[in-house]
């Protein structure tokens, strides 16, 4: 008899409701439609809500509620009335019935999870579906353990392992969000060569490191995080070693990629991605600041928009450029612009680059990037099949720019020899070998020797004397 009156009560409401709602109802309705409690099932079916609660409220009650995970529930006789809000014991507590759609459970981990529930399996939301099952997402993940274990298990010449800061992305995600240059143009790919003369007295040693002959004088890796900017990256890098070298260490600028993201954009796409050429374009005509001056921003959100540029400059006579304002870092004063000279394309010779190192300073490179690269710690890295027999979506490359700080060469236990690039890639220090990576030479793999570019910082003696003079004055 109880539920026949409690059940008339609510078609009664439920007419009322026809009839004309008030604000308040209106107000709780729009709520319920915005954010439907049970919309994918009761996420907690056996919990003991209303009766904790201590009894059901009898017809509308605003009040009546309590808490329920990340949300209300609510325990009055108007929490049935369209897609339910009420508190999951709702039905059996104040009806003594049965919630009008049995919910779905699935099992993980000896638990039972209803209808609805989710979780993430790598890179893969799965959820539990209205049959019981887990239903996932199948998407190629960033990192695969199979993968991992496949390189060390075969022994390519370099170990694989799992980075955190990957774990969860998609292999399309690393592709979009931690590379980001752009293919040169065919124009750009068809630049002349730099003739450079080698003759038989050109000592080149088996192994040499910038950082050994220049110390002090080659910067770190930096770590461009979710920014597809590795074009801003690179080029900065570079230029920065070539203006420490030039200067012979009175100038060791660690130059702003985040100024060439923000400010550089005449066709590139600040975290989206950019061309190497327009870079160095860039740096030749307008210049840019220190990291120091112009810290990088990681984006906050995906894809990144691009950031106000806060550093201009202008001509100051003999193509020099001056500051326009102060630095975007308030703690730091040090506002010089620092240019370079138009870049110069090396041959793909392996001795004339190795040369040019030698020499000049670190070069700039584009490789490939496959899917195995991401998982590189240690060793000679060559880009392996271990994924043939999987998916197309699973093998997958895109276009990235590094820097080549050197070359080596070592035998294996067959008393093989390999030789190799010493490069430093943006992805932060905890990744690779301290941030560089060691990468097969002369067999130009990944394309890493197809498309090389060096540089001259514009550098005079009126700058590094302009330097030292700053430099007191911040002492």
């Amino acid at each position: 008899m109880l539920k026949l009156l409690m059940l008339s009560a609510i078609t009664a409401l439920l007419l009322l409701v026809e009839g004309g709602m008030s604000a308040r109802t209106q107000s709780r309705t729009k709520r319920e439609l915005a954010s439907p409690l049970h919309l994918r099932g009761i996420r907690d079916p056996f919990g003991s809500y209303c009766q904790r609660r201590g009894g059901c409220c009898p017809g509308r009650d605003d009040q009546c509620t309590v808490p329920y995970q990340d949300t209300i529930c609510y325990c009055d006789l108007f929490c049935n009335r369209t897609v339910s809000d009420c508190c999951p014991d709702f039905w059996s507590h104040c009806l003594g019935t049965t919630p009008p759609y049995p919910p779905s459970s699935c099992e993980r981990n000896g638990h039972r999870f209803h209808s609805g529930a989710t979780y993430k399996e790598n890179c893969n939301l799965c959820t539990c579906g209205q049959n019981g099952r887990w239903e996932c997402e199948l998407h190629a993940c960033l990192i695969e353990d199979d993968m991992i274990q496949e390189i060390n298990r075969r022994g390519y010449g370099w170990r694989a392992t799992n980075y955190s800061q990957f774990w969860g992305m998609t292999l399309d995600e690393g592709l979009r969000y931690r590379l980001g240059t752009q293919r040169p143009s065919r124009t750009i790919m068809n630049m002349n060569e730099i003739q450079m003369n080698m003759n038989g007295n050109d000592h080149l040693p088996s192994y040499f490191n910038a950082a050994d002959k220049w110390p002090g004088k080659i910067h770190e890796p930096l770590d461009q995080g979710n920014c597809n900017a590795s074009w801003a990256f690179s080029t900065s890098a570079v230029a920065s070693d070539r203006i420490s070298i030039q200067s012979m260490g009175h100038m060791t600028p660690q130059l702003s990629p985040q100024n060439l993201i923000s400010c550089d954009i005449r066709h590139q796409g600040g975290c989206s991605g950019g061309r190497i050429d327009g870079a160095w374009w860039y740096l030749r005509r307008r210049g840019v600041v220190t990291e120091e001056c112009y810290p990088f921003s990681p984006p906050q959100q995906t894809p990144a928009e691009v950031a106000r540029c806060m550093m201009q400059s202008r001509a100051v006579g003999r193509g020099k450029r001056q500051a326009t304002a102060h630095c975007p870092n308030s703690y730091s004063y040090h506002n010089n612009i620092y240019q370079s000279t138009p870049p110069y394309r090396l041959s793909s010779n392996e001795n004339e680059i190795m040369k040019e190192i030698m020499d000049n300073g670190p070069v700039q490179a584009i490789m490939e990037v496959h899917e195995d690269f991401f998982v590189y710690k240690s060793g000679i890295y060559r880009h392996t099949d271990v994924n043939y027999h999987k998916p197309s979506e699973y093998r997958k490359h895109a276009t990235h720019s590094v820097r080549i700080t050197g070359w080596g060469e070592e035998r294996d236990y067959n008393g093989r020899t390999h030789k190799y690039w010493i490069a430093a890639n943006s992805w932060g220090k905890n990744w690779g070998e301290d941030g560089y990576f060691r990468i097969a030479r002369g067999v130009n793999e990944c394309e890493i020797e197809t498309f090389v570019i060096g540089v001259w910082g514009r550098v005079t003696m009126e700058d590094m004397l302009n330097h030292h003079h700053h430099q007191g004055r911040r002492k």
